[in-house]
Parts: structure tokens; C-alpha cells; sequence
């Protein structure tokens, strides 16, 4: 194996890019199965009948792949910028996992959260029949809430860091602690990434996370708003 320095930068690259875009597509293909499985009523976040933290363990897999597969192609810009400041370290692999991993907890915290707050409306509707008889009122308040957050200077914030990585891995990293700043790196990515995308992941929770192509569009969405100027 060639020492760091005199492998080449462009090819590392390529490698990493492909790399990540094969998780993303491994990621694609399991929730395709997963939907068409017997299991596939647990996208839908349909566990009721399961113990809870069964049920809260399921959805939050679900929700990790689905992360994966909508998510990460539109943070490659910034593990690539990265991986480029890293790898003349030891273990750069390592590191870029670590910023992985980190990235993932956040979005996994956030499916736990999401899983419990479905779990509160359903015993607000089994507590308050109204509710039950009108469904639509839950979608319309999903839907104003999403809508407002897009409005709001902190959403802006967050997408604007999201739109600059190499400013946020610069301004992040010290390199005195490398492993522990990388996994913290990741999940502060993972924070702003969730600032400036729950509202559209709130609508997908809405819709289910079994639509596979209600999930497609909002990965192209998400990616064209986080990554383009104009998005």
C-alpha cells in the first residue's frame, strides 16, 4: 500500500465519492426490500402490536436507512472536504467514519424523537375522539409547520451552513483530539443538516416512511436545496 503522501488526492476522492454513493444505493435497495417484506407495516411506523422498545428499535433502523438513502448523497461536498484535510493523519478512514457516525447518532436521536411523538398523537387521538374523526386536522397542523419553519431566520442559518462545508470543517477542526473532533464534527453536521431539513422530513414522517417515492423527491429536494445556491 502507498504512504498517504504519495497517493493521489483526485483518485482518493473518486474512491470515497463512489464509495458513498454505493452505501446510499445499498441503503436504497434494503428499504425496497424491507417495503416489500411482511415486515414492510413497520415503515409506516405500524408497531403497535410490538413491545415498545421493539417497536422503537425497528422505526429508528428504518429511519437510520432512510437517513442513508435521502441524506447522505447530499452531505458528500462536506465528507469529502473532510477526508481531504485528513488524510495525511493516521487512520483518515477511521476519522471519515467517525464523522459518519456521528452524523448518523444525530439523525438517529432525531427518529427516536420522531417515533415517540407518534406515539403521543396516538394516544391523543384514542384519549380525545374528535381528533380520531378528523384526521385532517393532525395533516394541516403537520403541513403549517413544516411551511413556517422554512420561513424562519434560524432555518436559514442552518441551511447556510450546510451550504459551506469547508467553512464548517475549518471553523470545527483543531486536530488535537482527532477521533473525538471528528465524531463531534459529524454531529454537529447531523444537527444543522436536521435544522434545515425536518420540515421536509416531518412531512415524510406524515406521509410514511414506506413511500418510497414520496422519499425519492424529497432526497432530490434536499439535495438541490442544501447544495445549490438558488435551491
Amino acid at each position: 500500500m502507498l504512504a498517504v503522501h504519495l497517493r493521489d488526492a483526485r483518485r482518493d476522492r473518486l474512491v470515497l465519492v463512489a464509495a458513498l454513493a454505493a452505501l446510499s444505493a445499498v441503503a436504497w435497495l434494503a428499504l425496497v426490500a424491507w417495503a416489500g417484506s411482511p415486515a414492510g407495516r413497520y415503515l409506516h411506523h405500524d408497531e403497535a402490536a410490538l413491545p415498545p422498545a421493539i417497536g422503537a428499535a425497528l422505526f429508528t433502523a428504518g429511519w437510520v436507512l432512510m437517513i442513508l438513502a435521502m441524506m447522505l448523497p447530499s452531505s458528500i461536498p462536506l465528507v469529502v472536504v473532510f477526508a481531504g484535510l485528513v488524510r495525511r493523519r493516521p487512520a483518515p478512514r477511521s476519522l471519515v467514519g467517525l464523522l459518519l457516525a456521528g452524523y448518523l447518532l444525530a439523525w438517529a436521536a432525531v427518529g427516536l424523537a420522531a417515533w415517540l411523538l407518534d406515539r403521543g398523537i396516538h394516544a391523543a387521538v384514542d384519549a380525545v375522539p374528535w381528533l380520531g374523526a378528523h384526521p385532517q386536522v393532525i395533516l394541516a397542523a403537520t403541513l403549517a409547520a413544516a411551511g413556517l419553519w422554512q420561513l424562519t431566520p434560524l432555518r436559514d442559518r442552518c441551511l447556510d451552513a450546510c451550504r459551506t462545508p469547508l467553512g464548517f470543517v475549518v471553523a470545527r477542526w483543531r486536530g488535537v483530539s482527532p477521533r473525538r473532533e471528528a465524531l463531534a464534527m459529524g454531529i454537529a453536521h447531523g444537527w444543522f443538516c436536521v435544522g434545515c431539513c425536518w420540515s421536509l422530513m416531518l412531512v415524510m414522517f406524515g406521509v410514511g416512511l414506506g413511500s418510497l417515492a414520496a422519499m425519492l423527491a424529497l432526497g432530490i429536494v434536499t439535495a438541490v436545496e442544501k447544495n445549490a445556491p438558488w435551491g
